[in-house]
């Protein structure tokens, strides 16, 4: 699995504080998204945009040298892009469920099915199709897709914290999918009189 073994390059230099921060705010947005959807947008947008310098990273050192020699601007970068998606999320609700679901889909199809441009395509149709319906069906939407995207930072942040005892080739879609599943039923049981 390459996307696992990318995953482990990118997360697996953090250090235990930043695993640490990860599993918290992971653990937050997967139980109390919907309360706190603002914040909780705000970190997944935040998360995403981190996530997406993270790729992009290399693309900039190897363009800019002064950028790639610099310690200051490896660790800015980054997180400048998580604030400016994140400040998007914090200001625009239905537009930022439809965004977490498309990018929850594409991803979910470049994991599974790799990145050639028809398996693309097809992705960017179901995942446009997932975002209609999560924006006409938004508190439910903003329930699994808070849950969904706490449970991702969740997971990675405890394969990365116990690497010897959880194995990610076995535990990675199964932490992910049981975390995603706790965090819904919590949410949807503690918000039913929360609009």
């Amino acid at each position: 699995m390459e996307y696992l073994r990318q995953i482990k390059a990118k997360f697996g230099g953090m250090e235990l504080y930043e695993l640490l921060i990860m599993a918290a705010l992971g653990l937050a947005v997967m139980l109390f998204g919907y309360r706190i959807k603002k914040v909780a947008f705000f970190i997944v947008w935040f998360l995403i945009g981190y996530n997406l310098m993270m790729f992009i990273m290399p693309l900039i050192n190897s363009s800019v040298p002064a950028i790639a020699a610099s310690e200051l601007y490896q660790i800015l970068l980054p997180i400048a892009g998580g604030l400016l998606l994140a400040l998007l999320g914090f200001s625009i609700e239905k537009l930022c469920v439809a965004g977490i679901c498309f990018f929850l889909v594409m991803m979910i199809i470049v994991q599974y099915f790799g990145t050639d441009v028809p398996t693309l395509a097809v992705g960017a149709i179901i995942g446009v199709v997932a975002a209609a319906a999560a924006t006409a069906m938004i508190k439910p939407a903003i329930i699994i897709t808070t849950s969904s995207a706490g449970a991702y930072a969740l997971t990675i942040a405890l394969l990365n914290m116990f690497p010897g005892v959880l194995n990610e080739q076995i535990f990675y879609f199964p932490l992910i999918g049981a975390f995603t599943l706790l965090g819904a039923i919590f949410q949807f049981a503690t918000t039913k009189h929360v609009d």
